[in-house]
C-alpha cells in the first residue's frame, strides 16, 4: 500500500492550496481517510477525516477554512485549504484506515509553508 501526498508549497497568508493524496495497493473506497499535520517542534495532530460514506470531521481551528473530499474513482482524497494562516505551516500527512480514526497506512507528507 502506498499513499502519496502532494500539493504542498510556499504561500502567503490568505492564500489557498489543495493537497492531494493518491492511494495505491488498496481498495480505496473501503477505507476512511484522514489528514494530519506536524508543525516544527510539535507532535502530529489530526486535521480532518472522511469516512467511507463521505461523512467528514474537522479539527476546530480549520473548520470553515479546510474541506476534505474524496474521489474513489481516482483513489484520491483532497484537502482544500483557504484563508491559510502562518500557524497552518506544517508537514501534512494523509492516512488510511479500515476503522475510523484507526489508521493502518500513512503517506510520506507534503510541506505547507505559510508566510505572513
Amino acid at each position: 500500500v502506498q499513499l502519496q501526498a502532494s500539493g504542498g508549497g510556499l504561500v502567503q497568508a490568505g492564500d489557498s492550496l489543495r493537497l492531494s493524496c493518491l492511494g495505491s495497493g488498496l481498495t480505496f473506497g473501503l477505507y476512511g481517510m484522514g489528514w494530519f499535520r506536524q508543525a516544527p517542534g510539535k507532535e502530529r495532530v489530526f486535521v480532518a477525516d472522511i469516512d467511507r460514506a463521505g461523512i467528514s470531521a474537522y479539527e476546530d481551528s480549520v473548520k470553515g477554512r479546510f474541506t476534505i473530499s474524496r474521489d474513489n474513482a481516482k483513489n484520491t482524497v483532497y484537502l482544500q485549504m483557504i484563508s491559510l494562516k502562518p500557524e497552518d505551516t506544517a508537514v501534512y500527512y494523509c492516512a488510511a484506515g479500515i476503522y475510523r480514526r484507526q489508521y493502518d497506512f500513512w503517506g510520506q507528507g507534503t510541506l505547507v509553508t505559510v508566510s505572513s
